[in-house]
């Protein structure tokens, strides 16, 4: 698990009565001639109630790394004889979203391959969540829990805000309990960090520690702005370059994952990279930021757009992009068929805005051995009508062509169970051991497969 987390130390406000003028042993009033001291307290008395701390607990693999001379005493079992369960054990932070439906937003590496996860409120009571479904290109994740009277925190437009503006972090750094602390956004649109696949972080000066990853970044009126989720520091320490993911990016993903169970990224279909000045001076363009595109994959919704190769792509939906980085991290969040404006400035310096139907990304296929060992060498996805889960391809020689799946099978169902997509059947197989039965449409037959 990352060592993450979001905690602020700048003052927000300043009252202009000068304090040091106060006598030493006066006690410090709520008001002070009849001018009330700033406070964020108001503001946090209603939102602190929407973050909740995140407890897992689980096992994973680990290797034992035996000398080759002892390999033998392993006898066949081989390199079996090197492999062994580890328990762990986590915290995290999250934020209630939805209080009607119970649903809980936080990091993915926050929740990822835990057997069980434990929400605790801030009031104290605990509750078990249920994985929803997750992103681990974007690193977010979508939990529920069936409880009543929670609070949630309402959504701002994250593409609104400024560099400068206040933001306060709330999450429970190190296990310590709900800690709030406040800063300022720093930058916009930092990409190339290698942290997440699709990065369109919000920097803060927030001091982000383990913990706090999931926490809520939010502004002056208790608006959720960003997902706190990782830091730039030596040895894991806070030196006030903190990161949180946007909440526009985390409302696109978090609506595709309750709708489908799962991220259906959208593709535009171009190669580039970013603008550089010696660029813009070589290709003579009229810009210094944005993404070149050097090719347009033929077929795609770029092509179909009328978007070409030798464009500089500058706007997405009306809101600018400084770079390729940043193009890919906002259109890898908004889902396959959605309907995008895309600005490019041409060679010619004059400004075109396209109307782009996403394609579904090829990321949309999942290796599903990820899901169950034994389904290893078939491909999956979700079928267009939610109404089970394709099998594009198998591996001829793979234990899942063993088991008897095809190329072109329907998943509806395991052990009479019926599964409509990935985040289903996955869910359902992660606690299958042993023998099961996939429940399979083939042409226009239904049949059972055991699986051993």
């Amino acid at each position: 698990m990352k060592k993450l987390s979001l905690i602020v130390s700048t003052a927000l406000l300043s009252s202009s009565i000068a304090l040091t003028s106060l006598p030493a042993s006066a006690n410090l009033p709520f008001a002070v001639a009849g001018e009330t001291l700033p406070s964020l307290a108001p503001m946090l008395e209603q939102v602190t109630p929407a973050v909740v701390l995140i407890s897992v607990k689980g096992t994973h693999e680990v290797k034992n790394n035996v000398p080759e001379a002892f390999k033998f005493f392993f006898g066949r079992q081989g390199n079996r004889g090197q492999q062994q369960e580890k328990e762990f054990r986590g915290l995290g932070s999250g934020v209630i979203v939805d209080a009607s439906e119970g649903y809980i937003v936080t990091n993915n590496h926050v929740i990822a391959e835990a057997d069980e996860i434990i929400v605790t409120l801030k009031d104290g009571r605990q509750l078990e969540a249920k994985k929803i479904g997750s992103d681990e290109y974007s690193d977010i994740a979508l939990l529920q829990i069936d409880h009543e009277d929670l609070t949630e925190i309402k959504l701002a437009d994250s593409d609104n805000i400024r560099v400068g503006d206040f933001a306060i972090a709330i999450g429970s750094p190190f296990g310590l309990g709900q800690t709030v602390t406040s800063g300022i956004v720093s930058a916009l649109g930092r990409t190339g960090l290698n942290i997440e696949n699709y990065e369109d972080f919000i920097q803060t000066d927030a001091a982000i520690n383990s913990g706090n990853s999931g926490g809520a970044l939010v502004n002056l009126r208790g608006e959720l702005i960003g997902i706190n989720t990782a830091i730039l520091g030596p040895s894991g320490g806070n030196v006030g370059i903190g990161f949180a993911i946007p909440s526009s990016m985390v409302n696109n993903l978090v609506s595709q994952i309750i709708e489908f169970g799962e991220v259906r990224r959208g593709m535009l279909g171009v190669q580039g990279r970013s603008v550089t000045s010696d660029i813009a001076k070589a290709m003579e363009l009229e810009t210094n930021q944005g993404g070149f595109v050097e090719q347009v994959t033929p077929g795609s919704a770029a092509e179909e757009a009328g978007i070409k190769a030798g464009d500089v792509i500058t706007k997405v939906n009306g809101k600018a992009v400084k770079s390729f980085n940043e193009l890919r991290g906002k259109i890898g969040s908004i889902g396959a068929g959605k309907k995008v404006k895309i600005t490019v400035i041409r060679k010619d310096g004059k400004e075109k805005t396209y109307k782009v139907t996403l394609k579904k990304s090829e990321m949309a296929n999942v290796e599903a051995e990820s899901i169950h060992r034994m389904l290893e060498g078939a491909k999956l996805e979700n079928s267009s009508n939610s109404q089970g889960i394709e099998v594009p391809e198998v591996d001829k020689s793979s234990p899942a062509a063993m088991a008897g799946l095809r190329s072109g099978d329907l998943i509806i169902g395991v052990n009479r169970q019926r599964v409509n997509n990935i985040a289903e059947l996955r869910a359902i197989l992660k606690k299958q051991d042993n023998v099961f039965a996939l429940n399979v449409i083939r042409g226009n037959s239904s049949l059972f497969l055991m699986i051993r």
